[in-house]
């Protein structure tokens, strides 16, 4: 679901979509995918945890394991988003990509501007669930890997040969770009707090 408030804080493990302003392929004009692996290891600073993910052109999929925090799920992902998005402006700046961050700027409201926001990177809101059951988090992983080969997109002969995604570990045990946290721990941990058909 998009959104517009507040997600009620429980820990546990949620699966997050974020996506570039009109799909724009921003990432990977930015080649930002290291920006994006640079986040995930300040979550991992913070005790929450990656267990699956899939990094496009133009948006990306994720499985995060929160832990519990002071600072609620919309901030860590707001801040993650203005963290990624500064970076990629800079490197827009300086590929002299004026086009694409003139576009960029028109888009910015005026009361956003008014708070001193240059460019729009990314949709305004966020698609997330929360991951009741086992069942539920092994769809949305699924879900993930396939996405570099499924409709147009055909990023790569196979889910597992493509580098800025989860698919190798849970596929082959060897770890891409980015070492995950297995979802096996995290629903194991989840049985022993006595919650067995529980991922969250």
């Amino acid at each position: 679901m998009p959104v517009r408030r507040n997600i009620p804080y429980k820990e546990g493990l949620y699966f997050i979509t974020f996506t570039c302003f009109r799909w724009l392929p921003l990432i990977r004009q930015t080649l930002a995918y290291d920006l994006v692996y640079k986040w995930f290891e300040y979550l991992k600073v913070n005790n929450h945890r990656i267990v699956g993910y899939v990094i496009m052109p133009n948006h990306m999929h994720l499985l995060i394991d929160f832990c519990r925090s002071d600072k609620p799920i919309n901030r860590i992902i707001g801040d993650g988003k203005r963290f990624i998005a500064y970076e990629i402006v800079k490197r827009l700046e300086k590929m002299n990509e004026s086009g694409t961050l003139s576009r960029l700027a028109r888009a910015v409201r005026s009361g956003e501007r008014e708070k001193g926001k240059r460019h729009e990177i990314w949709k305004e809101s966020f698609d997330w669930k929360y991951c009741e059951s086992a069942a539920f988090a092994y769809q949305k992983l699924v879900y993930i890997h396939n996405n570099p080969c499924a409709g147009k997109w055909k990023l790569a002969k196979d889910i597992m040969a493509y580098e800025h995604s989860s698919a190798s570990y849970y596929i082959s045990g060897r770890h891409s770009m980015y070492s995950v946290t297995d979802l096996e721990i995290i629903l194991l941990e989840r049985k022993e707090k006595g919650r067995p058909e529980s991922a969250g």
